[in-house]
């Protein structure tokens, strides 16, 4: 779908990555995903990573639109070996133009070794979200994690105890963020280099996806 990815009521995605050895892996989505009202239903769409013995990966996601009436649950797990690098770009947009958003909940958790780097929770409900520690009166959370190294330092840029770092801009519009390049640090390590691409998200391992009754 070119133009662009549906999530339904009673969809679950679940995109495994994994990759081992000096490989440089970059997806590049070939469009965002909308998931649309879902009449008092709901839908997952989880992300799973493993890398390991020096594996890098890219991931600059497209904008992930839930739409007025939609329930999502989202969750991303990372497990790198030492010395292996991530860099992701979530954009979370909380309805279309013009609307008010669904529900979205999402769960991030991220490994280094044994080592729990990342544990984030999120309740972007629509009665949760306006709080001022969360989004205020912005509708859109664009977010880059970088897991086995560090971002440049910036004003909105946090570094974790562990290596790594989250850069995050809270805007009305996702046009309006300044997080669209990459810092230039994942895949500074001589090896192959492999590109995979895909409106739901090219992976380098299997794309599952369960369709309930819409």
């Amino acid at each position: 779908m070119a133009a662009g990815a549906l999530l339904l009521a009673g969809d679950h995605v679940r995109i495994e990555v994994v990759v081992s050895g000096p490989i440089r892996l970059e997806i590049v989505e070939t469009a965002g995903t909308v998931a649309y009202a879902m009449r008092g239903a709901s839908a997952r769409w989880d992300v799973a990573i493993e890398l390991t013995d020096g594996a890098s990966l890219q991931w600059y996601g497209e904008p992930f639109v839930v739409a007025a009436d939609a329930d999502v649950t989202r969750s991303t797990s990372a497990q790198l070996d030492g010395g292996c690098t991530a860099e992701i770009r979530e954009s979370l947009v909380l309805g279309r133009y013009g609307e008010v958003g669904g529900t979205l909940r999402t769960q991030t958790r991220a490994w280094i070794g044994a080592d729990l780097l990342l544990a984030e929770d999120l309740d972007l409900s629509p009665e949760n979200r306006t709080g001022w520690a969360i989004l205020g009166r912005a509708r859109c959370l664009d977010t880059v994690t970088a897991l086995g190294h560090r971002l440049p330092e910036a004003p909105h840029t946090l570094q974790l105890e562990g290596t790594g770092s989250i850069a995050r801009r809270l805007v009305h519009q996702q046009h309006e963020s300044d997080l669209g390049g990459t810092s230039g640090a994942v895949g500074s390590e001589p090896g192959a280099v492999g590109r995979a691409s895909g409106a739901v998200g090219g992976v380098s391992g299997a794309v599952g996806r369960t369709a309930g009754t819409h």
